[in-house]
């Protein structure tokens, strides 16, 4: 094993740093991940442009790799062995409170890094906290005790389980948020990684009718979408979306609306409310907005509208997620689109922000190339 761990360090708005790391000693309830993949998805493009604080951190959330060293009490109390592929989860529970013990680790306190200076998160947590190595933009990830780990099944690769987090985003948001259901019609907005792994579960889920839609700059990732189950896509720079909706269902709107524009503004807001002419319908967001003028109070409670904020995933969503990977029902793999060595983790996130490579969808860093 090496001595020094090599890191892709962001250090300021777009800026990265190569650092070496010593490597950590492991106390008997912890245990270190040699990284195999590292997801990265529209909040990667957000928090590199737009570092949430002054800090320098080591990126990276959606981390698999392999169990490389492993404490006997951290085997003894979570079931993972050395050798093991595993996901794991970018929250770091406290493993005290409510909502872990619920297994929705997303609200927890200690993982809460918008309102806990002190909060662990990989991706988000400063190399200022020992042992440093807090992201999966490097060769090695320190797990504690506290850390969510999940088994990657058989015959799944570490590339294809680098879509764990978002599939599970798809299984929260428009299976357990939303409940859609047999029959259901759903307006998917934003071809990224998010809304395809929305369009596969709303599929896997017996949705009658899914509509995806998104700009000209996502034509590649519409087509994929129609492959993965969407029964029309609309490019909303070319067609009025609303009318285009309301020609396909015959006037009478979708039952839901999910919008994953990944902070868009106020427009996927209000095309999904304009877009439910049923009853009763629900929209989930993402709450990127701070303001929202002149917001369609009446509309929304003439129609009878639900919101709900999209925030993360459970324990249970990224078991459903692998399970779904792990199925083969749909080729996941068209989502997987590129891979990226450490050398090029800036490359890598621009041109998942259409800023670098052309067709990104889902690239993957693997940190030893």
């Amino acid at each position: 094993m090496v001595e020094q761990v090599q890191a892709a360090v962001r250090t300021g708005p777009s800026t990265i740093e190569f650092q070496e790391f010593a490597m950590p000693d492991i106390p008997e309830d912890a245990a270190l991940l040699k990284m195999e993949v590292a997801g990265i998805c529209g909040t990667d493009v957000k928090l590199y442009k737009t570092p949430p604080n002054n800090k320098p951190t080591i990126m990276g959330h959606e981390n698999i790799g392999y169990i490389a060293k492993a404490g006997r009490e951290f085997t003894r109390r979570k079931g993972f062995k050395e050798g093991d592929l595993v996901f794991v989860e970018h929250y770091v529970m406290c493993g005290k409170c409510q909502w872990c013990h619920q297994g929705q680790y997303r609200h927890c306190e200690n993982t809460d890094w918008r309102n806990n200076p002190d909060a662990i998160r990989y991706g988000y947590t400063s190399i200022e906290k020992p042992p440093h190595l807090w992201g999966g933009f490097a060769q090695y990830v320190y797990l504690p005790w506290n850390a969510v780990v999940h088994h990657v099944p058989k015959g799944v690769s570490p590339e294809l389980a680098g879509l764990v987090t978002p599939m599970a985003n798809g299984v929260e948001w428009s299976l357990f948020d939303a409940e859609v259901g047999y029959n259901s019609t759903v307006l998917i907005q934003g071809p990224g990684q998010q809304g395809l792994s929305q369009t596969v579960i709303c599929k896997q889920a017996g949705a009658a009718l899914i509509i995806v839609t998104g700009t000209s700059k996502d034509k590649a990732r519409m087509e994929v979408a129609k492959l993965l189950g969407a029964d029309y896509v609309i490019n909303v720079d070319e067609e009025d979306p609303l009318a285009r909706i309301n020609e396909i269902t015959a006037g009478k709107g979708v039952d839901f609306s999910l919008d994953c524009t990944a902070g868009a503004g106020t427009i996927p807001i209000l095309l999904g409310i304009n877009a439910m002419k049923r009853k009763a319908g629900l929209i989930v967001v993402q709450g990127e907005m701070k303001e929202f003028p002149n917001f369609p109070l009446e509309k929304m409670t003439t129609k009878a509208i639900t919101i709900k904020s999209a925030r993360g995933h459970s324990y249970r969503a990224c078991e459903l997620a692998l399970e779904q990977l792990a199925s083969k029902r749909f080729p996941l793999d068209k989502i997987t689109t590129h891979k990226f060595g450490l050398k090029d983790v800036d490359l890598a996130i621009r041109s998942v922000g259409n800023q670098g490579v052309p067709d990104v969808i889902h690239a993957s860093l693997m940190p030893w190339e």
